[in-house]
């Protein structure tokens, strides 16, 4: 569920005419009293805006509490002639992105008013409407090394703080899906309006607040935090997690300055939790609610299932589940001429996206709609994967972590 950041689009101010407006007292002995006025022009800007759809501007002079409204349609400014003082400006509304596609902007700004003609530009936020983490990217493909072999290491989650808040890390949960988008079996019961059946689940450590992530920020959690270079990889000695392996076959060297994520449950051998290379697998970000605990998770949310196997005879299968309801961002993948099922309830995701073939070095990377308040990305959040990531992106890590 997010193409490359487009330039900031340059506004030119419209043409400024100032006016001065003299008042007399009628034969005043005390002399004359002038009213000083001014023209105050307010040009719209904004990060990848294509037309200013609709806008409401609001100027509050904060002496009188005297207020004056305008809305703009499909215009980038706007002058208003305003007596000497000082002003609070708000802008609220809709515009349309270079994109085509219809979001929510605001803004606020201030400005004393002491002179003829004063210019103010009011850049536009968009909105954001999520309260939680995102999924930024997940490269799970792959890559080959130099001499054309598979290298199964250096793969990642990229998680995203895309609000305005402090958010904490701690307690969140990545977990891989139990079916393939490419497979469709008809399985009873079928659960996907619940809950979201898992092959593994892996939690971050701590205990609410030791893991603080700035708005715009991110967390990398890597399946091995050392640097991969040497083939062909990433370097991800940075990373803030890693995933705990004890499987020698692997070759993976634990790195003692970055934290192990705590493997709540998985199908595979030597506490592991493995991507797979092709592009047809779920994944779900969630967050372990107060009270409960891995031990917890696993008595509570059991899923036993069955469904008619190829050879028709019916499999049953035990494994777990994590409920919707703790569920904070999800997506699909899956490749184009195979895709056959959405894994999640389509509030959750209702899309899917793809790196494929494996081993391409390729991955899925959230779009980005402009930029927060602080200058971070904004990342677009529609819960459709098809409509939020870019297939086939180039991985954001492949210079290092860099914040």
């Amino acid at each position: 569920m997010k193409k490359t950041i487009l330039s900031m689009g340059f506004l030119a101010a419209v043409a400024i005419s100032s006016v001065s407006i003299s008042c007399s007292s009628d034969n005043d002995d005390f002399g004359t009293e002038v009213a000083q006025k001014s023209v105050l022009t307010i040009t719209l800007t904004g990060n990848n805006i294509a037309t200013y759809k609709k806008v409401d501007l609001e100027i509050l002079e904060t002496n009188s509490g005297a207020i004056i409204k305008k809305t703009l349609e499909n215009a980038s400014a706007y002058s208003f002639e305003l007596p000497f003082g000082s002003y609070k400006i708000t802008a609220n509304g809709t515009v349309i992105t270079t994109e085509n596609e219809e979001v929510q902007v605001g803004a606020t700004g201030q400005k004393d008013i002491n002179t003829a003609v004063v210019n103010l530009s009011l850049p536009l936020i968009i909105k954001q409407f999520n309260n939680d983490f995102i999924i930024e990217e997940v490269f799970f493909a792959g890559v080959k090394t130099n001499d054309g072999k598979n290298y199964n290491n250096s793969r990642y989650f990229k998680i995203t703080n895309n609000t305005n808040d402090v958010l904490y890390a701690d307690r969140l949960m990545i977990a891989t899906s139990e079916f393939f988008t490419t497979v469709a079996r008809s399985v009873t019961p079928n659960i996907v309006d619940q809950a979201f059946p898992i092959s593994a689940v892996m939690i971050v450590p701590g205990s609410g607040k030791e893991h603080p992530v700035q708005p715009g920020s991110f967390i990398v959690v890597a399946d091995n935090a050392i640097n991969h270079a040497a083939s062909n990889g990433f370097d991800l000695t940075k990373a803030d997690f890693e995933f705990p392996s004890t499987n020698p076959t692997l070759g993976q060297v634990d790195n003692p300055g970055v934290p192990n994520m705590e493997i709540a449950y998985t199908q595979m051998t030597y506490n592991m939790i493995f991507l797979y290379t092709t592009s047809q697998q779920g994944y779900a970000l969630a967050r372990l609610p107060e009270g409960q605990t891995a031990s917890t998770f696993l008595a509570e949310n059991k899923y036993d299932y069955s469904y008619t196997n190829s050879a028709g005879g019916v499999t049953n299968k035990s494994i777990y589940k994590i409920p919707n309801s703790w569920i904070v961002d999800a997506l699909n993948t899956s490749r184009d001429n195979d895709f056959l099922q959405i894994l999640t309830a389509p509030s959750i995701d209702a899309g899917w996206t793809s790196a494929s073939p494996g081993y391409n070095g390729k991955t899925v990377r959230r779009k980005v709609l402009g930029l927060m308040s602080n200058g971070k990305n904004l990342y677009k959040d529609t819960n459709n994967s098809t409509a939020d990531f870019v297939r086939n992106s180039e991985p954001s890590l492949k210079n290092g972590i860099v914040r």
